[in-house]
């Protein structure tokens, strides 16, 4: 009667409790939880029970109340109120038994009485079949403890196999069915419908989409601010020194110039190389995402340790956004924070990757500025979470999960 699944509350849709969670348990574990779901269900049979005799008794009561429209409100109150205990003592059932969690809300009481009669009726019907079930065990073993002084031929002996085993599987069919039917309905009373998740999931989508586009604006301008501010003025400056070294007559002066315009090609060369490894580093494409961030320590200006311990290769989108999040956080630690030691840690199963950057500097960082807001973007649009803890005073922690699902 009861399903596998539970609901999670933050409109990510369903997550798997059965069978797919159980997977990484010990075997010990895994059957406790299936004892601990069988006596969920036995209990739920029970609850059943309580529901019917609610309907039975308390709506018996009521039910010439209910159709005087003067009496009828208060009449419907009554027996919402007993329905709406027995739905709470349900919502207690699935959270002890199954795990599910489910949001705070409260329904309407036509929501709550069509909840308890679903359940109520599938509650009896898995109590029917489990009634059912035990009664053909029980004359199975009749049945077998007979077949010795059994007068029956082998061919009836074959067709009350074949029918049982049908009626066993019919059975088993049932109870599945029903245990999916009472998950569903709890879902969908509890916690946020198929289309309330969907909706909200599509929202999530335009919102990350948004991000991802204002991120790549803001980026865009950034590269062009780098490329005008920096890396344009010094060619100009260079471009001068040429000129002045072309017109100059004495040659040591000319000499001089050249050498200045040879140590202005060459700064020209490494703003230009900085530039680039904003913009996209090459060592990920080359070397992978350690030897990257490798590179971002070297160009640390304070002490930077990396801690990394991936053991499966990563997506690339996914390598992307480590990279980003990790060079974005030192930038701003070494720019802003005050801090005299950074610690990278970079660790991953296959499922996920997990990047933590904390420093010891003054804290204080602001989760909605322009950095940290475009950082938030480029791991949403990976539907991953960024976290950032900055009290004043320090210390600053930022955390990336990102999930590394193709």
């Amino acid at each position: 009667m009861q399903g596998d699944t539970k609901d999670r509350t933050d409109g990510r849709g369903p997550e798997p409790v059965g069978p797919e969670r159980d997977g990484g348990r010990a075997p010990a574990v895994r059957g406790a939880a299936r004892l601990l779901r069988t006596a969920g269900t036995l209990l739920g049979c029970c609850t059943a029970l309580a529901g019917l005799l609610h309907f039975a008794v308390v709506g018996a009561l009521t039910g010439p109340f209910l159709l005087w429209p003067r009496t009828r409100r208060r009449a419907r109150a009554v027996l919402s109120a007993g329905a709406r205990r027995l739905v709470e003592l349900e919502r207690g059932r699935r959270g002890f038994f199954f795990g599910d969690r489910f949001p705070t809300r409260r329904a309407s009481d036509p929501e709550v009485l069509r909840h308890l009669a679903v359940h109520t009726w599938a509650g009896v019907l898995t109590g029917a079949v489990l009634t059912l079930l035990a009664y053909g065990v029980v004359l199975a073993g009749v049945l077998v403890a007979r077949l010795p002084h059994s007068p029956s031929g082998p061919l009836n002996l074959l067709s009350q196999a074949v029918l049982g085993g049908l009626m066993l599987f019919l059975g088993l069919q049932g109870l599945v069915s029903l245990r999916a039917l009472d998950a569903r309905q709890a879902r969908e009373h509890f916690g946020p419908s198929e289309r309330e998740l969907l909706e909200l999931r599509v929202a999530e989508l335009a919102a990350s989409r948004a991000e991802v586009l204002r991120a790549v604006d803001a980026e865009r301008r950034r590269i062009e601010r780098d490329l005008h501010d920096g890396v344009q003025q010094r060619l100009v400056a260079l471009a001068m020194l040429l000129g002045r070294a072309r017109r100059n007559r004495t040659p040591e002066q000319a000499a001089a110039l050249l050498r200045q315009a040879h140590e202005e090609a060459g700064e020209v060369l490494t703003e230009l190389r900085e530039v680039a490894w904003r913009v996209y580093p090459s060592a990920l494409d080359e070397l992978g995402l350690e030897e990257a961030l490798a590179g971002v320590a070297q160009r640390c200006a304070i002490p930077l340790h990396i801690a990394f311990d991936v053991p499966l290769p990563l997506p690339r989108p996914v390598e992307t956004a480590a990279y980003f999040v990790v060079s974005e956080a030192v930038t701003n630690a070494a720019k802003h924070s005050g801090a005299a030691h950074i610690r990278v840690s970079v660790s991953g199963d296959g499922h996920g990757l997990s990047v933590r950057v904390r420093d010891d500097g003054t804290g204080g960082a602001d989760p909605t500025g322009s950095g940290l807001a475009g950082l938030r973007g480029r791991v949403d649009a990976l539907d991953g979470r960024l976290s950032v803890d900055s009290p004043s005073g320090g210390p600053t922690t930022i955390v990336a999960e990102l999930p590394c699902a193709s």
